[in-house]
């Protein structure tokens, strides 16, 4: 079986492709420099020579803020990149597996979101990313979207500036006294291990639809940190950041839980929870 893993040098790309390969699939690994996905000539012509049986996009422009200053092109790449590839395994029968974020909702549900809810995003970044998972989910059985939350891998995150939270955090416990994290943004941190183990189970049921794929719980960012801290054995002081003390740039939804519930239904869902995760993460550092 030939999967064709596209952002496959990205955070979660890396770890995807190593899967699937542990799973004795034959995968093409296409990066940024081999493929522009919001270029539908180029993705025909890339994917008609590769000739793949699966096709995971984890491309995406992600930075919010660049989202922000940019819509043209965050369309470009979340949206028509999406339709692009759709539109391509519709046709040749391909399994489409697209992967999509927590920023589709607004935050207001303040309970974990399920597949059901109407998506409300507050910026440009996830009305982008709402576009391309229509157009991968028209297809019907030939495309899957999954949507996953606060993710972190070893690979470097280029959208912010190579360091994903918990490295941040360990950075700055090296550096400074006390840490302040924002205790007011609640979410499910999710390990991108855990996330390419969830894909190959979807990719080997050829299962398709919406899923919500991350980890089990939920935290803030504060919390989050104090793990982070606990398990690494970091003595430094952290507190919850004052109000108003990092404003952001660009809206975001306070309140971004997921919950798997479309996964739980026909038996896929292979998550953990978000603290065994961080665990199994910071023992491979």
């Amino acid at each position: 079986m030939k999967a064709a893993v596209i952002g496959a040098n990205g955070q979660l790309g890396t770890d995807l492709a190593a899967a699937l390969e542990q799973e004795s699939y034959d995968v093409a690994r296409i990066t940024h420099a081999d493929l522009e996905i919001g270029d539908p000539a180029a993705v025909r012509t890339v994917l008609g020579q590769v000739r793949p049986n699966i096709v995971i996009n984890t491309a995406a422009m992600h930075n919010v803020e660049a989202c922000e200053q940019e819509p043209e092109r965050a369309y470009q790449v979340n949206s028509i990149g999406a339709r692009a590839l759709a539109q391509y395994c519709a046709e040749n029968g391909v399994y489409l597996l697209h992967v999509s974020t927590d920023y589709v909702f607004d935050g207001k549900k303040k309970k974990p979101y399920v597949e059901t809810d109407a998506p409300l995003p507050l910026n440009v970044y996830g009305n982008s990313k709402v576009a391309g998972e229509s157009f991968v989910l028209s297809t019907g059985d030939t495309g899957a979207v999954l949507r996953v939350s606060g993710i972190y891998g070893t690979n470097k995150c280029r959208a912010k500036g190579g360091l994903n939270f918990v490295q941040l955090m360990l950075k700055l416990a090296d550096e400074r006294e006390e840490v302040r994290v924002v205790d007011d943004e609640i979410l499910t941190p999710t390990n991108t291990i855990d996330i390419a183990r969830q894909v190959v189970r979807l990719c080997d049921a050829r299962a398709p639809g919406l899923f919500h794929g991350t980890a089990h719980g939920q935290c803030s960012w504060y919390r989050f940190a104090q793990e982070i801290f606990s398990l690494a054995g970091k003595g430094v002081r952290l507190l919850p950041a004052r109000p108003g003390e990092f404003p952001a740039k660009v809206p975001r939804p306070s309140y971004s839980v997921l919950e798997n519930q479309a996964l739980k239904s026909l038996g896929l869902d292979v998550m953990s929870d978000w603290e065994s995760g961080l665990k199994r993460y910071l023992s491979t550092r």
